[in-house]
């Protein structure tokens, strides 16, 4: 959402000389698009997202949201072309993560005391399909040394991916390919949070009791490849990772709604939560397990408790329309203020986390190779599943809204499938192809009503 020298562009968006890395000095990682690891699985390829205009012009009222949108402009700016894995705006990202966190003096953690964790993408049918087979790309990577003796051996991991589409060829949700998918909101915005988090914790007095790792992943948008990689070859052992949070589109806070998935992943976890935002004051929705489509299913798949911030799909998801002036920067400060008081919390407990397994989900059904994914046209409310999945809304002109299906509606069943939940619902489309009639039942207040709808298509990448 890769590769990178700690040279790159400068922050008015003008190029500035880098050179890309020896790829015969990296190292190899290919993984499996599935569920639980890729954000454009066909699972979310089939959410047309549709719903309320986009946030446009919000205001940061403070220095420091100042501060988030600056950097959330850079790096959604239009000369880094998408920060495409393995393209120069990508790396040009990087090297001005590099140089963010170097100001801060925040220890390297990379290769050879640089910032950069050289990695080359994989050659799989996932990596051919998304176009980065074999490219060379890097994490950036930094540590804040825990003050505690008795707990510096133990690291708090915050992270986010910066990558992301490119000019849409592969993942995009616009009908056309071709034109730069920005991704302010995925995932500069979630980038500029850890950017945050690492200027508080770095002036924090006192310092952290335990050690806090500060990565920023490439590759996340092609399976969560960066994330798979750093987990493999981590700053701090991974045994020793006290638990993971990761940030990824968190700059549409609206009416204070803060998702919070894996609350299930650690014992600990909703007490501590539920402490947090006493003083937060978030209408906060905690749930879930670590499973799922961004880079905390690599820390999870470790077995390590953690926690992805979220403030939920909008219309713009995958969309060259996602640009830094639908940003809400002060949004995105609250959530880093949240996510440090969390950490400061964790920084000093005495005790470790309890951590609680799940199996994963199920992989997808897959589509008929090469032909359209099916598409219904719906947007989920991704933090309540009431016996079904919950619309907040449907894409105008979509088969959903053809049919009449309408926000507030709750999905119970599709053709002989039956809905319980996310992962239910994404089965039984993709059971579907592109033009199949089929039965969609669903609750509507007390209501139990069905309509046959025919389902639309996308292209598949």
């Amino acid at each position: 959402m890769l590769v990178a020298t700690e040279e790159g562009h400068s922050k008015d968006g003008q190029p500035a000389s880098h050179a890309l890395p020896d790829p015969s000095k990296s190292r190899s990682v290919t993984r499996r698009l599935t569920f639980r690891a890729m954000k454009t699985t066909p699972f979310l390829l089939v959410l047309s997202l549709a719903g309320a205009a986009g946030l446009r012009a919000q205001t940061a009222s403070s220095p420091r949201a100042q501060h988030i949108a600056e950097d959330i402009r850079y790096l959604a700016s239009d000369a880094l072309a998408g920060r495409k894995t393995g393209e120069p705006g990508n790396d040009s990202a990087a090297a001005y993560l590099a140089r963010e966190l170097r100001r801060l003096r925040l220890r390297p953690a990379g290769d050879g005391g640089t910032y950069l964790q050289h990695w080359t993408v994989g050659n799989s049918t996932g990596t051919r399909a998304a176009g980065v087979a074999g490219r060379a790309t890097e994490n950036v990577v930094a540590i804040l040394p825990g003050a505690d003796r008795r707990l510096a051996g133990q690291a708090i991991v915050l992270g986010a991916h910066f990558d992301h589409l490119g000019t849409g060829r592969f993942g995009s949700l616009a009908p056309d390919s071709g034109q730069i998918h920005n991704g302010a909101d995925d995932n500069a915005s979630g980038t500029a949070a850890v950017l945050e988090l690492a200027r508080l914790l770095s002036r924090a007095r006192p310092r952290p009791a335990r050690t806090v790792v500060f990565v920023l992943f490439s590759g996340e948008e092609e399976g969560t490849l960066g994330s798979a990689w750093y987990a493999d070859h981590p700053a701090v052992p991974t045994d020793s990772t006290y638990a993971y949070l990761n940030f990824d589109m968190v700059g549409r806070l609206r009416n204070g709604r803060l998702l919070i998935k894996g609350s299930s992943t650690a014992t600990e976890w909703t007490a501590l939560l539920d402490s947090v935002n006493a003083g937060a004051h978030f209408d906060m929705h905690a749930s879930g397990d670590g499973w799922g489509p961004s880079d905390q299913v690599s820390f999870f798949a470790k077995k390590r408790p953690v926690l992805h911030f979220f403030t939920d799909l909008h219309e713009d998801y995958h969309r060259p329309s996602d640009d830094a002036d639908r940003i809400n920067a002060d949004g995105v400060a609250q959530v880093a203020d949240f996510a440090f008081d969390l950490t400061q919390r964790l920084a000093r407990r005495a005790a470790p986390l309890t951590f609680v397994d799940a199996p994963p989900p199920a992989p997808p059904v897959a589509s008929a190779s090469g032909r359209p994914r099916p598409l219904l046209g719906t947007i989920p409310d991704m933090a309540d599943e009431p016996g079904g999945v919950r619309l907040t809304g449907v894409r105008t002109g979509s088969p959903a809204d053809s049919a009449g299906l309408r926000a507030g509606d709750i999905l119970i069943g599709l053709g002989t499938h039956t809905i319980a939940n996310l992962q239910d619902f994404q089965n039984a489309l993709m059971s579907y192809q592109a033009g199949d009639r089929v039965e969609v039942r669903y609750r509507r207040g007390e209501q139990a009503l069905s309509v046959t709808v025919t389902l639309g298509g996308r292209p598949a990448n």
